[in-house]
Protein backbone atom coordinates (compact mmCIF):
# COMPACT_ATOMS: atom_id res chain seq x y z
CA UNK A 1 0.00 0.00 0.00
CA UNK A 2 1.65 3.11 -1.22
CA UNK A 3 -0.08 6.13 -0.15
CA UNK A 4 2.86 8.42 -1.55
CA UNK A 5 1.18 7.50 -5.10
CA UNK A 6 0.10 10.30 -7.36
CA UNK A 7 -2.90 8.29 -8.98
CA UNK A 8 -4.49 10.35 -12.39
CA UNK A 9 -7.79 10.41 -11.55
CA UNK A 10 -8.75 12.90 -14.59
CA UNK A 11 -10.65 11.93 -17.33
CA UNK A 12 -11.98 8.52 -15.72
CA UNK A 13 -15.30 10.14 -14.38
CA UNK A 14 -14.21 11.32 -11.40
CA UNK A 15 -16.70 13.66 -9.50
CA UNK A 16 -13.95 15.07 -7.34
CA UNK A 17 -11.20 15.87 -10.03
CA UNK A 18 -13.44 16.03 -13.20
CA UNK A 19 -16.40 18.24 -12.07
CA UNK A 20 -14.02 20.97 -9.81
CA UNK A 21 -13.96 23.35 -13.21
CA UNK A 22 -17.77 23.35 -13.31
CA UNK A 23 -18.61 23.34 -9.94
CA UNK A 24 -15.58 25.60 -8.45
CA UNK A 25 -14.13 27.19 -12.01
CA UNK A 26 -10.75 25.56 -10.80
CA UNK A 27 -9.21 25.05 -14.14
CA UNK A 28 -8.29 20.79 -13.25
CA UNK A 29 -5.41 20.71 -15.62
CA UNK A 30 -3.27 22.44 -12.90
CA UNK A 31 -6.03 22.37 -9.67
CA UNK A 32 -5.88 20.47 -6.58
CA UNK A 33 -9.27 18.55 -5.86
CA UNK A 34 -9.86 18.72 -1.96
CA UNK A 35 -13.17 18.63 -2.04
CA UNK A 36 -15.37 15.88 -2.51
CA UNK A 37 -14.50 13.32 0.85
CA UNK A 38 -13.17 10.28 -1.06
CA UNK A 39 -9.54 9.38 -1.34
CA UNK A 40 -6.74 9.45 -3.91
CA UNK A 41 -5.65 6.11 -2.71
CA UNK A 42 -6.45 2.88 -4.03
CA UNK A 43 -8.41 0.49 -1.50
CA UNK A 44 -7.18 -2.74 0.23
CA UNK A 45 -6.25 -5.42 -1.83
CA UNK A 46 -8.38 -7.72 -0.70
CA UNK A 47 -11.26 -5.66 -2.11
CA UNK A 48 -9.40 -5.89 -5.54
CA UNK A 49 -9.12 -9.48 -5.29
CA UNK A 50 -12.97 -9.29 -4.47
CA UNK A 51 -13.69 -7.58 -7.66
CA UNK A 52 -11.48 -10.09 -9.88
CA UNK A 53 -13.15 -12.78 -8.54
CA UNK A 54 -16.26 -11.36 -9.62
CA UNK A 55 -14.74 -10.81 -12.89
CA UNK A 56 -13.49 -14.33 -13.26
CA UNK A 57 -16.72 -15.82 -12.57
CA UNK A 58 -18.06 -13.47 -15.32
CA UNK A 59 -21.67 -13.86 -13.99
CA UNK A 60 -23.40 -10.33 -11.85
CA UNK A 61 -26.41 -11.58 -10.91
CA UNK A 62 -28.63 -10.83 -7.69
CA UNK A 63 -27.03 -11.21 -4.19
CA UNK A 64 -28.47 -13.57 -2.08
CA UNK A 65 -27.65 -15.79 1.22
CA UNK A 66 -26.70 -12.71 3.00
CA UNK A 67 -25.30 -14.65 6.10
CA UNK A 68 -21.57 -13.92 5.24
CA UNK A 69 -21.81 -10.45 4.67
CA UNK A 70 -23.75 -9.60 7.52
CA UNK A 71 -21.48 -11.49 9.59
CA UNK A 72 -18.96 -9.61 8.72
CA UNK A 73 -20.74 -6.26 9.92
CA UNK A 74 -21.12 -8.13 13.31
CA UNK A 75 -17.33 -9.40 13.31
CA UNK A 76 -16.51 -6.10 12.53
CA UNK A 77 -18.73 -4.02 14.63
CA UNK A 78 -17.28 -6.36 17.90
CA UNK A 79 -13.79 -6.61 17.28
CA UNK A 80 -13.04 -2.49 16.32
CA UNK A 81 -15.81 -0.73 17.99
CA UNK A 82 -16.80 -3.30 21.23
CA UNK A 83 -20.25 -3.41 19.73
CA UNK A 84 -22.59 -6.43 19.47
CA UNK A 85 -24.55 -6.24 16.35
CA UNK A 86 -27.39 -8.45 15.90
CA UNK A 87 -27.62 -9.71 11.79
CA UNK A 88 -31.56 -8.73 11.84
CA UNK A 89 -30.71 -5.79 13.05
CA UNK A 90 -29.14 -4.43 9.86
CA UNK A 91 -30.74 -2.82 6.75
CA UNK A 92 -28.58 -2.52 3.68
CA UNK A 93 -29.27 1.27 1.66
CA UNK A 94 -27.28 2.54 -1.38
CA UNK A 95 -24.94 4.51 0.42
CA UNK A 96 -25.99 6.43 3.92
CA UNK A 97 -27.04 9.97 2.34
CA UNK A 98 -29.81 7.37 0.49
CA UNK A 99 -29.89 5.57 4.03
CA UNK A 100 -30.35 9.26 5.70
CA UNK A 101 -32.74 10.27 3.24
CA UNK A 102 -35.06 6.66 4.16
CA UNK A 103 -34.83 7.26 7.87
CA UNK A 104 -36.53 10.82 7.45
CA UNK A 105 -39.15 9.22 4.89
CA UNK A 106 -39.82 6.36 7.57
CA UNK A 107 -39.78 8.46 10.86
CA UNK A 108 -41.34 11.84 9.77
CA UNK A 109 -44.14 13.52 7.71
CA UNK A 110 -43.67 16.71 5.51
CA UNK A 111 -43.38 19.86 7.58
CA UNK A 112 -41.86 18.27 10.42
CA UNK A 113 -38.65 19.88 11.94
CA UNK A 114 -35.64 17.96 12.04
CA UNK A 115 -32.57 19.10 13.98
CA UNK A 116 -28.93 19.70 12.93
CA UNK A 117 -26.00 20.26 14.72
CA UNK A 118 -24.59 22.76 12.43
CA UNK A 119 -22.10 23.38 10.86
CA UNK A 120 -22.71 20.04 9.79
CA UNK A 121 -22.21 17.99 6.98
CA UNK A 122 -23.93 20.18 3.35
CA UNK A 123 -26.01 16.77 2.27
CA UNK A 124 -28.10 16.31 5.51
CA UNK A 125 -29.71 19.71 4.88
CA UNK A 126 -30.74 19.47 1.15
CA UNK A 127 -32.36 16.03 1.76
CA UNK A 128 -34.22 17.25 4.40
CA UNK A 129 -35.58 20.43 2.56
CA UNK A 130 -35.96 18.07 -0.61
CA UNK A 131 -38.22 16.03 1.37
CA UNK A 132 -40.38 19.01 2.46
CA UNK A 133 -39.48 19.16 6.32
CA UNK A 134 -37.77 21.59 8.30
CA UNK A 135 -34.28 22.37 9.26
CA UNK A 136 -33.71 23.13 12.73
CA UNK A 137 -30.15 24.86 12.92
CA UNK A 138 -28.64 24.37 16.43
CA UNK A 139 -25.08 26.13 16.10
CA UNK A 140 -22.48 24.33 17.96
CA UNK A 141 -20.03 26.16 19.90
CA UNK A 142 -16.52 26.65 19.86
CA UNK A 143 -14.65 26.52 22.81
CA UNK A 144 -10.86 25.41 22.86
CA UNK A 145 -10.41 25.22 19.52
CA UNK A 146 -13.08 22.35 19.26
CA UNK A 147 -16.83 22.41 18.81
CA UNK A 148 -19.35 21.85 21.55
CA UNK A 149 -22.75 21.05 22.15
CA UNK A 150 -24.71 24.02 23.79
CA UNK A 151 -28.25 22.31 24.88
CA UNK A 152 -29.22 25.02 27.63
CA UNK A 153 -30.02 26.77 23.97
CA UNK A 154 -31.43 24.14 21.85
CA UNK A 155 -34.70 24.00 24.17
CA UNK A 156 -36.15 27.18 22.88
CA UNK A 157 -35.85 26.17 19.42
CA UNK A 158 -37.72 22.83 19.47
CA UNK A 159 -41.28 23.06 18.89
CA UNK A 160 -43.78 20.04 19.35
CA UNK A 161 -43.31 19.67 15.61
CA UNK A 162 -39.69 18.90 15.96
CA UNK A 163 -39.09 14.69 15.47
CA UNK A 164 -36.37 13.92 14.76
CA UNK A 165 -32.05 14.67 15.25
CA UNK A 166 -29.56 13.70 12.87
CA UNK A 167 -26.37 13.57 14.23
CA UNK A 168 -22.49 13.44 12.41
CA UNK A 169 -20.24 11.04 14.53
CA UNK A 170 -17.57 11.86 14.67
CA UNK A 171 -18.06 15.35 13.10
CA UNK A 172 -17.89 16.23 9.78
CA UNK A 173 -16.49 18.91 8.62
CA UNK A 174 -15.31 19.37 12.71
CA UNK A 175 -13.21 16.56 13.17
CA UNK A 176 -14.85 15.91 16.91
CA UNK A 177 -14.77 12.72 18.52
CA UNK A 178 -17.61 12.91 20.91
CA UNK A 179 -16.57 12.25 24.38
CA UNK A 180 -18.99 9.71 26.19
CA UNK A 181 -20.72 12.17 28.33
CA UNK A 182 -21.38 14.81 25.34
CA UNK A 183 -22.98 11.42 23.99
CA UNK A 184 -25.29 10.82 26.92
CA UNK A 185 -26.31 14.66 27.23
CA UNK A 186 -27.22 14.48 23.68
CA UNK A 187 -29.75 11.25 24.64
CA UNK A 188 -31.46 12.94 27.64
CA UNK A 189 -31.83 15.96 24.88
CA UNK A 190 -33.68 13.09 22.75
CA UNK A 191 -35.85 11.82 25.43
CA UNK A 192 -36.67 14.95 26.72
CA UNK A 193 -38.38 16.21 23.42
CA UNK A 194 -39.09 12.91 22.49
CA UNK A 195 -37.07 13.17 19.38
CA UNK A 196 -35.98 10.21 17.07
CA UNK A 197 -31.79 9.93 17.01
CA UNK A 198 -30.34 9.18 13.63
CA UNK A 199 -26.74 8.67 14.20
CA UNK A 200 -24.72 8.88 11.09
CA UNK A 201 -21.45 7.51 11.87
CA UNK A 202 -19.83 6.91 8.68
CA UNK A 203 -16.28 7.84 9.70
CA UNK A 204 -16.06 5.98 13.00
CA UNK A 205 -12.99 3.86 11.76
CA UNK A 206 -11.08 7.30 10.90
CA UNK A 207 -10.00 8.07 13.91
CA UNK A 208 -6.62 9.34 14.92
CA UNK A 209 -4.15 7.56 16.96
CA UNK A 210 -4.59 8.19 20.92
CA UNK A 211 -8.45 8.84 19.86
CA UNK A 212 -11.30 6.70 20.37
CA UNK A 213 -14.96 6.47 18.87
CA UNK A 214 -17.76 5.67 21.19
CA UNK A 215 -20.80 4.21 19.80
CA UNK A 216 -24.13 5.54 20.22
CA UNK A 217 -25.44 2.62 21.77
CA UNK A 218 -22.61 1.99 24.01
CA UNK A 219 -22.53 5.35 24.96
CA UNK A 220 -26.30 5.93 26.26
CA UNK A 221 -27.93 2.06 25.66
CA UNK A 222 -31.30 3.91 27.24
CA UNK A 223 -32.03 5.30 24.12
CA UNK A 224 -31.92 2.52 21.74
CA UNK A 225 -35.97 2.60 21.92
CA UNK A 226 -35.68 5.97 19.37
CA UNK A 227 -31.71 5.26 17.59
CA UNK A 228 -31.14 4.40 14.11
CA UNK A 229 -27.33 3.94 13.49
CA UNK A 230 -25.30 4.51 10.00
CA UNK A 231 -22.42 3.07 9.08
CA UNK A 232 -20.65 1.91 5.89
CA UNK A 233 -17.65 1.12 4.13
CA UNK A 234 -17.44 2.95 1.85
CA UNK A 235 -15.86 5.98 3.70
CA UNK A 236 -13.40 3.68 5.48
CA UNK A 237 -11.98 2.26 2.39
CA UNK A 238 -12.39 4.66 -0.16
CA UNK A 239 -15.33 2.51 -2.05
CA UNK A 240 -17.95 5.47 -2.44
CA UNK A 241 -18.83 4.21 -6.16
CA UNK A 242 -20.09 1.31 -4.17
CA UNK A 243 -23.04 3.16 -2.37
CA UNK A 244 -23.96 0.55 -0.06
CA UNK A 245 -24.34 1.11 3.35
CA UNK A 246 -26.21 0.21 6.30
CA UNK A 247 -28.86 1.25 8.63
CA UNK A 248 -28.72 -0.59 11.75
CA UNK A 249 -31.73 -0.45 13.83
CA UNK A 250 -32.01 -2.46 17.36
CA UNK A 251 -35.50 -1.72 17.92
CA UNK A 252 -38.17 -4.09 16.96
CA UNK A 253 -40.54 -1.29 16.63
CA UNK A 254 -38.49 1.22 14.75
CA UNK A 255 -36.94 -1.69 12.65
CA UNK A 256 -41.09 -2.21 11.10
CA UNK A 257 -41.01 1.35 10.21
CA UNK A 258 -38.11 1.64 8.41
CA UNK A 259 -38.78 -2.48 6.93
CA UNK A 260 -42.15 -0.35 5.49
CA UNK A 261 -40.48 2.07 3.87
CA UNK A 262 -37.60 -0.26 2.40
CA UNK A 263 -40.45 -2.46 1.11
CA UNK A 264 -42.60 0.38 -0.59
CA UNK A 265 -39.74 1.96 -2.43
CA UNK A 266 -37.92 -1.61 -3.60
CA UNK A 267 -34.90 -0.89 -2.14
CA UNK A 268 -32.24 -3.92 -2.55
CA UNK A 269 -28.63 -4.34 -2.40
CA UNK A 270 -25.86 -3.48 -4.85
CA UNK A 271 -23.89 -6.95 -5.17
CA UNK A 272 -20.84 -5.21 -5.88
CA UNK A 273 -20.73 -3.74 -2.35
CA UNK A 274 -21.88 -6.53 -0.94
CA UNK A 275 -18.53 -8.80 -1.77
CA UNK A 276 -16.75 -5.79 -1.32
CA UNK A 277 -18.05 -5.54 2.29
CA UNK A 278 -17.22 -9.06 3.38
CA UNK A 279 -13.86 -8.43 1.80
CA UNK A 280 -12.26 -5.59 3.68
CA UNK A 281 -14.16 -5.85 7.32
CA UNK A 282 -11.03 -8.56 7.65
CA UNK A 283 -7.83 -8.45 9.45
CA UNK A 284 -6.33 -7.60 6.07
CA UNK A 285 -9.23 -4.44 5.82
CA UNK A 286 -8.07 -3.37 9.44
CA UNK A 287 -4.38 -3.33 9.07
CA UNK A 288 -4.47 -0.91 6.12
CA UNK A 289 -7.11 1.61 7.76
CA UNK A 290 -4.68 1.73 10.92
CA UNK A 291 -1.82 2.48 8.44
CA UNK A 292 -4.09 4.67 6.71
CA UNK A 293 -5.18 6.85 9.53
CA UNK A 294 -0.91 7.32 10.62
CA UNK A 295 -0.48 8.52 6.89
CA UNK A 296 -4.08 10.50 7.42
CA UNK A 297 -1.87 12.26 10.68
CA UNK A 298 0.95 13.28 9.22
CA UNK A 299 -0.62 14.76 6.36
CA UNK A 300 -2.24 16.75 8.95
CA UNK A 301 0.41 17.71 10.71
CA UNK A 302 2.07 18.55 7.18
CA UNK A 303 -0.90 20.57 5.94
CA UNK A 304 -1.45 22.52 9.50
CA UNK A 305 1.69 24.52 8.19
CA UNK A 306 -0.94 27.22 7.31
CA UNK A 307 -1.46 28.01 10.83
CA UNK A 308 1.27 30.42 10.35
CA UNK A 309 -0.80 32.59 7.85
CA UNK A 310 -1.68 35.14 10.09
CA UNK A 311 -5.43 34.96 10.54
CA UNK A 312 -5.94 31.11 9.48
CA UNK A 313 -6.38 28.42 12.20
CA UNK A 314 -6.74 24.93 11.37
CA UNK A 315 -8.95 22.87 14.00
CA UNK A 316 -7.15 20.00 15.41
CA UNK A 317 -8.11 16.98 13.77
CA UNK A 318 -9.70 13.73 15.88
CA UNK A 319 -11.10 12.03 13.30
CA UNK A 320 -12.18 12.04 9.29
CA UNK A 321 -9.09 13.60 6.90
CA UNK A 322 -11.29 16.61 6.57
CA UNK A 323 -9.24 19.54 7.75
CA UNK A 324 -11.52 22.38 8.94
CA UNK A 325 -9.86 25.96 8.45
CA UNK A 326 -11.09 29.34 9.65
CA UNK A 327 -10.03 32.11 8.09
CA UNK A 328 -12.06 34.78 9.92
CA UNK A 329 -9.38 36.24 11.63
CA UNK A 330 -7.75 37.72 8.54
CA UNK A 331 -10.59 39.89 8.47
CA UNK A 332 -11.36 38.83 4.86
CA UNK A 333 -15.05 38.24 3.19
CA UNK A 334 -16.50 34.98 2.56
CA UNK A 335 -16.38 36.14 -0.87
CA UNK A 336 -12.54 37.30 -0.97
CA UNK A 337 -11.50 33.82 0.88
CA UNK A 338 -13.12 32.16 -1.63
CA UNK A 339 -11.49 34.05 -4.38
CA UNK A 340 -8.15 33.49 -2.89
CA UNK A 341 -8.50 29.69 -2.29
CA UNK A 342 -10.13 28.85 -5.59
CA UNK A 343 -8.66 31.38 -8.00
CA UNK A 344 -5.39 32.29 -6.86
CA UNK A 345 -4.54 28.65 -5.11
CA UNK A 346 -6.37 26.88 -7.62
CA UNK A 347 -7.82 24.60 -4.79
CA UNK A 348 -11.21 23.18 -5.07
CA UNK A 349 -12.31 22.54 -1.68
CA UNK A 350 -15.93 23.03 0.42
CA UNK A 351 -16.85 26.46 1.38
CA UNK A 352 -17.82 27.27 4.77
CA UNK A 353 -21.50 28.41 4.33
CA UNK A 354 -22.24 25.57 2.67
CA UNK A 355 -22.52 23.65 6.30
CA UNK A 356 -24.98 25.63 7.64
CA UNK A 357 -24.85 28.43 10.85
CA UNK A 358 -21.59 28.36 12.04
CA UNK A 359 -19.71 27.77 8.77
CA UNK A 360 -19.07 31.63 7.83
CA UNK A 361 -15.32 32.16 7.79
CA UNK A 362 -14.51 28.36 6.52
CA UNK A 363 -13.10 26.35 4.13
CA UNK A 364 -12.97 22.57 4.44
CA UNK A 365 -9.87 20.49 2.64
CA UNK A 366 -10.02 17.01 2.15
CA UNK A 367 -6.36 15.68 3.49
CA UNK A 368 -6.61 11.92 2.19
CA UNK A 369 -4.27 11.99 -0.75
CA UNK A 370 -0.48 11.97 -1.48
CA UNK A 371 2.07 13.81 0.75
CA UNK A 372 2.90 15.90 -2.67
CA UNK A 373 -0.40 17.26 -3.16
CA UNK A 374 -0.49 18.38 0.33
CA UNK A 375 2.79 20.01 0.62
CA UNK A 376 1.70 21.99 -3.22
CA UNK A 377 -1.67 22.86 -1.54
CA UNK A 378 -0.02 24.39 1.32
CA UNK A 379 2.41 26.86 -0.64
CA UNK A 380 -0.52 27.63 -2.72
CA UNK A 381 -2.13 28.96 0.42
CA UNK A 382 0.44 30.69 2.10
CA UNK A 383 1.18 32.53 -1.45
CA UNK A 384 -2.36 33.43 -1.99
CA UNK A 385 -2.91 35.08 1.58
CA UNK A 386 0.23 36.09 2.12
Amino acid sequence: MNFDEVIERRGTHCAKWDMMEQVYRVDKSDGIAMWVADMDFRPPEVACDAIERMLGHGVFGYYGDERDYLSAICRWMQKRHGWKVKPEWVFSTHGLVNGTALCIDAFTEPGEGIVLFTPVYHAFARIITAANRRVIECPLDERDGKYRFAFDRYDALIDDKTKLVILCSPHNPGGRVWTRGELQELASFCRKHDLILISDEIHHDLVMPGHRHVPMPLAAPEIVDRLAMLTAVTKTFNLAGAHTGNVIVEDERLRRRFRRRMDALGISPNSFGLFLAEAVYSAEGAEWVDRLMRYVEANSKRFDVVNEIPGVRSMPLEATYLAWVSFRDTGLTDAEIQRRVLQEAKIAANLGPTFGKGGEGFVRFNLATPKSLVNEAVKRLRRAFA
